[in-house]
This record gives C-alpha cells, structure tokens and sequence, in this order.
C-alpha cells in the first residue's frame, strides 16, 4: 500500500460537550500511533487538534448543546488532515491581533490560531471562519549522529 493511501478516516457529527470532542480526539490518537507517528509530531498534532475542537465547542458553538461539530479526520502514514466545522457564526481569522505584544500578552484568548499556525504544516480556514482545515506533514527523522 503506497505511504499515501489513506489508513484511516473519522468522520462524525459531535454534540458541543467537551468530553465528547476529547473522545475524539483519543480515536485519533490512537490512529496515529497505528500509522507510527509519534514524538514531536503527535505531541503537536495533539496540542493542535485539541486547541480546534475546543475553539469550535466553547468560542463558534457557545457550548449551545444543540449545535454540532462535525469532525474529519483523515491519516496517512506521511499525512494528517483534520476539519473541523461549527455552527456558529464565524470569526476573522485574517486581521487577529498578535495575542504577543506588550498590549495582549495578559488576556486569556487568542493564542490558540497561533499556536495552530505554528505546529501544522498547513492550516486553511474557510470564507466566514467557522471550518479549519489543519494538515500535518511528518517531520524528516532526525539523522543519528555517527
């Protein structure tokens, strides 16, 4: 089977409770592991996809539990794709303020779209903000020193 080839896929409408979405998050994990990712690129990919799902459930849905989520995953040995999709109302992911200068760096909110940009190989959201699409490339093994 080409390293390609889809291995696995998860595709699934959630309630907006956060131990449902962490419930996802563990099939996700423990398909990755089957793939052999691990290391720094599943602690990152963990962290990422937390930070979306979390994001969706309190920030687009307002923990409404009459709101869903719906989640895709698909894994590769060499490739993670993840969309994440809330019903709510969207937010303008192109003009963030930077949650790192002197002004921001106390308030609470907004470092998890930078934390995403900074751990994934690729992250798109849609028109009106309410779908992330995160990809992640596995990282080039570490050459042992000789």
């Amino acid at each position: 089977m080409s390293s390609d080839q889809e291995h696995w896929h998860f595709d699934k409408v959630l309630s907006s409770d956060l131990d449902v979405g962490h419930a996802a998050i563990e099939e996700l994990l423990t398909a990755l592991a089957v793939c052999g990712w691990e290391g720094s690129d599943l602690f990152r990919i963990q962290m990422a996809i937390e930070e979306a799902i979390v994001n969706a459930i309190e920030h687009g849905n307002k923990r409404d539990e009459s709101k869903k989520v719906h989640t895709v995953f698909r894994v590769t040995p060499e490739k993670v794709l993840m969309e994440i999709t809330d019903e709510g109302a969207g937010f303008d992911h192109r003009n963030l303020a930077d949650p790192t200068t002197d002004e921001l760096v106390d308030q609470p909110r907004g470092r998890g779209v930078m934390l995403i940009r900074e751990l994934m190989t690729e992250v798109v959201y849609n028109e009106i903000g309410n779908q992330v699409t995160i990809i992640k490339l596995r990282s080039d093994p570490v050459a042992e020193p000789s």
